[in-house]
């Protein structure tokens, strides 16, 4: 069984989207950055390689999307509360990027989105019967 995810997002501007990513609080193991990838620490068990695209053509023979245009993945991420929810969309935005939508409170579930530098979904959630 997997301990770990590493998941991997083509940037456009490394130095961007790490500048977007630190203002909503994010550190990087500089053990793993250069000027074509960079490991940004979600959690213990979390990362995210943002990696430019010359980078990431490494790893597949496939046409890079337009996140922005298309989408092939939602990142959903669990918070500790619905104020972190909220913060963490403001400062997404603050940063520039998007919030494609209003928040959703199903009660159970409290919900919000922002799109990244690239056009990336993060959905951000608290749900109160989940440990943050």
């Amino acid at each position: 069984m997997a301990s770990q995810i590493f998941v991997n997002l083509p940037v456009k501007d490394l130095k961007a989207s790490i500048t977007f990513f630190k203002a909503l609080g994010y550190k990087f193991d500089k053990r793993f950055t250069d000027d074509t990838a960079t490991c940004m620490i979600v959690s213990d068990t979390i990362f995210v390689m943002l990696l430019t695209h010359a980078k990431f053509k490494m790893f597949t023979k496939k046409r890079i999307i337009d996140a922005a245009k298309s989408v092939e993945v939602l990142l959903a991420l669990h918070v500790e509360s619905r104020k972190a929810v909220d913060t963490m969309i403001k400062k997404a935005v603050k940063a520039g990027g998007t919030s494609p939508k209003p928040a959703v409170d199903l009660g159970f579930m409290y919900q919000s989105s922002f799109e990244d530098l690239d056009g990336h979904t993060w959905e951000i959630f608290h749900m109160s019967d989940i440990p943050a």
